[in-house]
């Protein structure tokens, strides 16, 4: 049995905790690759006109799997309980996929988080082994080494993160969401052109999430979204230690409207740019807002360093 792990959406948040689990059962898995035009543009043909673009190209890598494995990991996730809900995209995924290629007759590999059913996630990793034909005992087992594994390399990310922040370099904190952030297709384009500007790329989600939960407060106290609780979060942090604040966001994302708002109008002191990616032809517009953006900044530090 082969099991499908589509390479969008939360895969960029647990893929250490996924693959270690599978990895530990000797169950076979193949993730998809990174977003392409052709997955982006596949994703489009199954998704309504209204669904967000990161929606879209998770559909794209769910079509780009279902050849070759036999069940496809479609995770349902209804909240986090006390650390705050989640974007209804995450909670209708399962159904959506489900609905969307049932002529294909798409088989889904179950996985439920839903606390005020008691499903949490060891639930879900335990039920998952189990219909792969797996032992508790040998599940409880993969389970805590891929949950020690997650833990282990999020810390290393977040070490690594914390070094760039000694750099000389002019800093800027990408504020978005993983799956928007390192998707080679809409998010990478970005980092590079920043890179070759001489910037140093801060991600926002590399953090203590604990903590971002509890900073979040700093800037609003009624986000119900934990993903954005710990994105705001991020930025109480890290906003004393970089020059400048890019919002990126998948059109339309309702959430990120929202709290993208809020973010634009409590953060002071600090250039703040709004990105809104739609997945369309070309990057020209796109470098030349960054450029403007990178060079009004550093206008501003000259400024304040008395050089000009």
């Amino acid at each position: 049995m082969k099991i499908g792990i589509p390479r969008a959406f939360l895969y960029y948040k647990y893929h250490y905790l996924w693959e270690s689990f599978f990895e530990e059962l000797g169950i076979e898995y193949v993730v998809s690759p990174y977003t392409n035009r052709e997955i982006y543009k596949q994703g489009t043909t199954y998704a309504i006109d209204e669904a967000c673009l990161s929606s879209k190209i998770y559909l794209g890598h769910v079509a780009y799997l279902l050849p070759k494995c036999d069940y496809i990991l479609v995770p349902r996730v209804f909240g986090y309980g006390e650390d705050g809900t989640v974007c209804t995209k995450f909670q209708a995924i399962y159904d959506v996929v489900n609905n969307t290629f049932r002529d294909q007759k798409i088989k889904i590999l179950y996985y439920n988080i839903n606390p005020k059913e008691t499903a949490n996630e060891f639930r879900a990793f335990l039920k998952m082994g189990k219909f792969l034909g797996k032992k508790k005992a040998a599940i409880t087992r993969a389970y805590l080494i891929a949950k020690q594994n997650q833990k282990v390399n999020q810390m290393m990310d977040i070490r690594k993160q914390e070094q760039l922040l000694e750099s000389n370099q002019l800093k800027i904190l990408l504020v978005g969401h993983q799956y928007n952030v390192y998707d080679r297709f809409i998010g990478d384009p970005i980092i590079q052109t920043l890179k070759s500007l001489g910037v140093c790329p801060i991600i926002a989600d590399l953090c203590d999430k604990k903590k971002a939960r509890e900073a979040s407060h700093e800037i609003s106290e009624t986000l119900p979204w934990a993903f954005n609780k710990e994105l705001v979060g991020a930025i109480a942090l890290y906003q004393s230690q970089v020059d400048g604040i890019i919002l990126m966001s998948s059109f339309p994302c309702g959430p990120d409207s929202l709290v993208n708002e809020i973010l634009i109008r409590r953060i002071k002191g600090i250039p703040i740019l709004n990105l809104i990616l739609d997945g369309q032809e070309g990057s020209a517009g796109l470098e030349t807002r960054l450029e403007s953006f990178i060079d009004i900044i550093k206008l501003k530090k000259e400024e304040k360093d008395g050089k000009l």
